[in-house]
């Protein structure tokens, strides 16, 4: 059974930085391809970022420049490195193994102004 768990997320103030993780577990990780995708209240869950399994490296628009996305394939971990982060990146933050439905359960992010 596949497992990816989330960490890092909590209350920030806006123009600081923040380190979220997901560890997996049940697949051998270093064959997929893994991002992050978040959700703000009453909207969309969308893309925020991806890294493949040869470490190429894509972003969404709003985050591009801010935040950095980086694999562990020994640790089974991914993790998004955020910085300058503002009010509208508030949202509860997802890993994903990209192309399956195996989805993170998610920690929240709020960034106050």
């Amino acid at each position: 059974q596949v497992q990816l768990v989330e960490s890092g997320g909590g209350l920030v103030q806006a123009g600081g930085s923040l380190r979220l993780s997901c560890t997996a577990s049940g697949r051998t990780f270093s064959a997929y391809a893994m991002g992050w995708f978040r959700q703000a209240p009453e909207r969309e869950r969308v893309f925020v970022a991806a890294i493949s399994i040869g470490g190429a490296r894509s972003y969404a628009h709003s985050v591009k420049n801010r935040f950095t996305i980086s694999r562990d394939n020994i640790k089974n971990a991914v993790y998004l490195q955020m910085n300058s982060l503002r009010p509208e990146d508030t949202a509860v933050y997802y890993c994903r193994i990209l192309t399956t439905g195996y989805w993170g359960q998610g920690t929240q992010v709020t960034v106050s102004s």
